[in-house]
């Protein structure tokens, strides 16, 4: 038989199994993705295609990491550009010389080819240094870690070799406009014509197995994010950053609350299993992980996407790793086997469909490390495929609290409290006005029954309600309000809990039974407009009461004393002379993208000096408040607020500076803690500023 037919029929052949392979695989994953609940998803196509523009082709998240973003734009990039060299090399294989039609430019693009492919080596080179030399912490090790550089590597260098080769096969002179595969003729010019067509086809061949294989391989590895990236990115929700879902508890046929399933999961949310693309940019800034906690966020969603793939082989039968007969004892593929011999069984007798009795609570994920999560949301705004790891936490702690009984009792006491109090330490609701007694009487503070006309209802907050050091929070901005101008009113006794904590803490019931409440006393007193120091209470009424009926505005206190500084109404005169760092809350910062306008405050005040720790903005690191992480205790590693107080206290500030009543009680707890509170204070942007008026 004829050569090149047989390399034509060998060709099809490898292709078809290749092919097949792949679609096995990929179809798989569909099919396991399937078995989530579908998602209510938003019909925004202007907005889904900004989202694909600036995360997959301007690579706008994984550019945080200017390095190794570079990198993987080179890698991502090259690739693309590739596609079309690589038909034409496939083609060469089969048809002798064969070049893309280009004309008199196909010298331009085989130099474009050739650069192309010589930056992805170098690519590859610097990825392997950055992994296994520099030893990037957050970058695993290993075989399997560095098989796709051996995968990517050995495909270029195929290419070169394979057009080298032809060059003297096809007796082609060497060319400026193919320099490295001219180099390559130049050197083993003297191996002859007969000799130079073998190589051509070892490396030919060489080049289709490593790229089938690495086609089949890819869907089934880290490298999936290939392909389930751009879907996860395209699907992303477009509700405000950290927004959950709420339940229908007038849903009568719900039995259980929360996540207790992986299937119990949205399909947008099992998307985003398969996109990971276990780099650890979100478990090398997650406060919780930094501080030796249990918690990873990579590693939760790895375990949850492992888990789904072997539930998902016992569901559907079909095996996910590829080729069967290369894992043979992956667990997934044993399943697959034995769901396909219990079904087979139970077409001819009584037998029962094979159970998995695997828990994704218990045996998957710890409940340790579901309370260890801040819900900081830096995991999030690291992630360069636009994982959400928050709300998924959120919902197998709502399956604890609200179906299975399970909470720390610390948490529990808290949500006991808010029920009964209004607030977490259970304080009688009617000293909620004390702070008032502390305040000059001509610092007048109405409630919304004592006045007719106010323009702002001040929500004063637990914290700054009942916390003896939060109280002067309230104590500087109701003097600022006054300085201001400021028609406002308060709830007084009256004022609930924003049910922040109770909602991320998972009791997702009594968080809207005070959403309910909340809302209608809105109503009744006629609120347009709120204001709150509380990034917690600012957050949860702006971005997730709305849905309950919530119309008011809702302002931070750093936005109004920054408007009122620009329109005159506060004119900072004294010298304030300080060196100060600022602290971003989450709340404000990656939850509301509020992070100039505090700082702006800061900067308006005479004598002010500010420096800015490493972490700042949205790197920003969390003061370990947030979750309900307020209201419970730090049993492993580090306390996470004594972690952030480490970080204000390298650049040497005689103040730290928040805008958020939890950040000011854990930085101020960090300090004492240091032994640092005669050199350093604490202290909230509103009292800083009340200094300089």
């Amino acid at each position: 038989m004829d050569l090149s037919l047989l390399n034509l029929i060998a060709f099809f052949l490898v292709l078809a199994y290749g092919l097949y392979l792949f679609a096995h695989v990929v179809y798989s994953r569909y099919l396991f993705i399937k078995l989530g609940k579908k998602a209510d998803i938003k019909d925004d196509f202007g907005t889904r295609l900004n989202l694909i523009l600036q995360n997959v082709f301007l690579q706008k998240k994984l550019l945080k990491d200017k390095k190794s973003g570079m990198m993987h734009v080179v890698m991502f990039y090259g690739f693309i550009i590739l596609q079309f060299g690589a038909v034409e090399l496939i083609i060469k294989g089969l048809v002798r010389g064969f070049e893309l039609p280009f004309g008199s430019a196909h010298k331009y693009f085989s130099l474009m080819q050739e650069i192309t492919t010589f930056l992805i080596l170098v690519a590859v080179a610097y990825a392997y240094y950055r992994r296994y030399i520099e030893k990037l912490k957050r970058l695993k090790r290993g075989f399997k870690a560095g098989l796709v550089l051996i995968f990517i590597s050995t495909l270029m260098a195929s290419v070169l070799l394979s057009l080298g080769f032809e060059q003297i096969w096809l007796g082609h002179e060497p060319s400026g406009y193919a320099p490295i595969s001219s180099l390559i003729a130049i050197v083993c010019s003297g191996i002859g014509t007969t000799a130079a067509a073998a190589l051509f086809y070892v490396f030919w061949w060489a080049h289709l197995l490593i790229l089938l294989s690495f086609a089949v391989y890819v869907p089934q590895s880290k490298h999936a994010h290939l392909l389930f990236a751009p879907v996860n990115t395209w699907f992303k929700k477009l509700d405000p950053p950290g927004k959950l879902s709420s339940i229908d508890f007038e849903d009568e046929t719900q039995e259980v609350f929360g996540v207790g399933k992986i299937e119990d999961f949205t399909q947008v949310q099992l998307i985003d299993l398969y996109a990971c693309v276990e780099c650890g940019r979100c478990t090398s800034m997650c406060p919780a992980s930094g501080t030796g906690k249990l918690l990873s966020p990579m590693d939760l969603i790895v375990k949850m996407r492992d888990h789904l793939t072997e539930k998902g082989a016992v569901v559907t039968s079909r095996t996910p790793w590829m080729p069967s007969f290369a894992f043979p004892n992956a667990a997934a593929n044993q399943l697959a086997v034995q769901a396909n011999e219990a079904a087979a069984a139970a077409e001819g007798a009584a037998a029962k469909p094979l159970e998995y009795t695997t828990n994704l609570i218990g045996d998957v994920i710890t409940e340790q490390e579901l309370w260890a999560c801040t819900t900081c949301r830096n995991c999030e705004d690291q992630c360069p495929v636009m994982n959400e790891h928050v709300d998924k936490i959120i919902d197998m702690r709502r399956y604890l609290v609200m179906t299975e009984g399970s909470v720390p009792a610390e948490a529990q006491r808290a949500l006991n409290n808010i029920e009964r109090q209004g607030n977490p330490w259970g304080i009688n609701r009617k000293d909620r006005t004390k702070w008032i007694e502390g305040l000059d009487e001509a610092y007048a503070v109405p409630t919304v029954k004592d006045t007719d006309e106010f323009e702002y209802l001040f929500w004063v907050g637990s914290m700054g309600s009942y916390d003896n050091r939060s109280i002067k929070i309230t104590h500087a901005f109701v003097k600022l309000m006054h300085e201001a101008g400021i028609s406002f009113a308060i709830l007084g006794n009256e004022e609930k809990n924003s049910g922040d904590t109770a909602r991320r803490i998972g009791n997702e019931f009594l968080f809207q039974q005070l959403a309910q409440e909340n809302i209608a006393l809105f109503e009744a007193y006629g609120v347009k407009k709120i204001v709150t120091c509380d990034p917690h209470a600012f957050n949860t009424f702006k971005n997730e009461y709305p849905e309950f009926g919530l119309k008011a505005e809702v302002y931070h206190h750093s936005e109004l004393l920054e408007q009122w500084l620009k329109e005159g109404r506060l004119s900072p005169s004294k010298e304030v002379k300080e060196r100060i760092t600022y602290h971003d809350s989450c709340y404000l910062g990656r939850y509301n993208e509020i992070y100039d306008k505090p700082r702006q405050i800061l900067a308006a005040i005479p004598g002010v000096e500010i420096v800015e720790m490493k972490r700042s903005g949205c790197d920003s690191m969390c003061c370990g408040a947030g979750g309900g992480m307020m209201w419970m205790e730090e049993t492993e590693g580090t306390r996470v607020n004594v972690a952030r107080t480490e970080q204000a206290l390298e650049v040497g500030p005689t103040q730290i500076a928040s805008a958020c009543p939890y950040c000011l009680t854990m930085m101020n707890d960090g300090i004492k803690m240091k032994e640092k509170e005669n050199e350093v204070k604490a202290r909230d942007i509103a009292e800083i500023l009340a200094d300089a008026i």
